[in-house]
C-alpha cells in the first residue's frame, strides 16, 4: 500500500464503543463478501446537516490546495487535508441520522450522504453487521475511509503484477476514529470486514458522482490460489 494509504490516530472514542468489540470466545459466523455492486441508499445531491457541510467544504479546500497538479489525488497535501476531514466528521456525534446507521442482514448496506455537484466526490456511510465484508478490491478512484462507531478488521494485499493476482499481506484493526486514504490502483488493495459481534459503521468518500459508487469504485481483483479470503 502506498505512502498515503496510512491511518492517522484515532480522534476519539464513541461512548459504549467497547461494546463493539469482539468478544473473546464468541463465535461470529462470516457472510459471504458482498458484490460489488451492492445497492445505495439515499439520492441526495447537498449535506442534510452542518457537520456534513464542514466536510464538503473541507473536501473542496482540499480540490483548491491541490489545484496547481494534474490529478489532485496524486498531490500529498490534498491526501493530508482528505485524512483529516474524515477524521474530524467522524468526532461529530450528528453526522449521521439514525435511519443512516440502519444496516441490512443480507450485505453491507450503504447510504449516500452527500454528493459534490459538480462530481468530484461522493460521501457515504456503510453499516456491517457481524461477519459481513467486502470483496478483495483495488480502487478505480482516490478514496478514503473512517471508522465511527464499532471496530472493522481490514486485510492489506500486495499486487504481483507477474501473477496477476494479489497476495495477503497483513491484517489490522481499525477503531473509531481511525482514517485511511488510498489513490486508484494496485497500491491500496484491501478487504474491509467486521469480525466483531456488534454492528459497525464507517464513513467513506470516492473520487467519483454520487450515481457512481455503485459501479465506478471497487476494482475487484483476483487473490493468489489458496490464500485466505
Amino acid at each position: 500500500m502506498n505512502h498515503d494509504a496510512e491511518f492517522s490516530a484515532a480522534v476519539r472514542r464513541t461512548p459504549g464503543a467497547d461494546s463493539h468489540a469482539a468478544m473473546p470466545g464468541a463465535p461470529v459466523v462470516f457472510a459471504a463478501s458482498c458484490p460489488a455492486g451492492e445497492s445505495v441508499e439515499g439520492a441526495l445531491s447537498a449535506p442534510a446537516n452542518s457537520a456534513l457541510a464542514r466536510l464538503c467544504e473541507a473536501l473542496d479546500a482540499a480540490f483548491l490546495s491541490a489545484a496547481h497538479a494534474g490529478e489532485p489525488s496524486h498531490s500529498a497535501e490534498f491526501a493530508r487535508r482528505v485524512r483529516a476531514a474524515l477524521a474530524q466528521a467522524v468526532a461529530d456525534e450528528t453526522l449521521l441520522a439514525p435511519a443512516q446507521r440502519e444496516g441490512s442482514p443480507d450485505c453491507y448496506r450503504r447510504h449516500l450522504l452527500a454528493a459534490d455537484p459538480r462530481g468530484r466526490y461522493a460521501i457515504a456511510a456503510l453499516v456491517w453487521q457481524p461477519g459481513q465484508a467486502s470483496p478483495v478490491h483495488a480502487h478505480h478512484t482516490w478514496c478514503g475511509y473512517a471508522v465511527i462507531d464499532g471496530a472493522l478488521t481490514e486485510t492489506v494485499y500486495d499486487w504481483n503484477e507477474a501473477a496477476g493476482c494479489a497476495t495477503e499481506s497483513r491484517t489490522h484493526p481499525r477503531e473509531a476514529g481511525a482514517a485511511s486514504y488510498t489513490r486508484a490502483g494496485t497500491t491500496g488493495i484491501h478487504r474491509l470486514c467486521n469480525t466483531s459481534t456488534a454492528p459497525a459503521v464507517s464513513l467513506h468518500l470516492y473520487g467519483v458522482a454520487g450515481p457512481q459508487i455503485t459501479t465506478h469504485v471497487n476494482d475487484l481483483v483476483r487473490v493468489e490460489a489458496g490464500a485466505m479470503l
